[in-house]
């Protein structure tokens, strides 16, 4: 089974093969994403043995969905020991997020 996950704007999008799902976590994403792709798997009645591949949306998009997301995927890969592919197709041995630009950090205030 084919896992394609897309964190990188405010609705999660994950298909498994060609069923697709949508959710907006709003700030519950870091909590609730490993239980959703779980959920979504029973309900298919598949478990995370069925999993064969994991394609990721890696950006640009949203700085904490894209690390949220990348993060759990990278996981789930090295722990599944599966192919895992960026949104272009392109085989990763870890997904490092596009942020579409540099990240804006604030200078700390003492």
């Amino acid at each position: 089974m084919k896992l394609y996950l897309d964190t990188s704007t405010p609705e999660t999008i994950l298909t498994l093969d060609n069923k697709e799902y949508k959710y907006y976590f709003d700030k519950d994403l870091a909590e609730k994403l490993l239980g959703f792709i779980h959920e979504k798997l029973q309900e298919n009645g598949k478990t995370w043995q069925d999993i064969s591949e994991i394609h990721f949306m890696s950006g640009p998009g949203s700085f904490t969905g894209l690390r949220i997301g990348a993060a759990i995927i990278n996981t789930l890969a090295h722990e599944l020991n599966i192919p895992l592919y960026d949104h272009r197709g392109q085989k990763h041995p870890i997904i490092i997020p596009d942020y579409g630009r540099p990240a804006n950090i604030s200078q700390p205030k003492k």
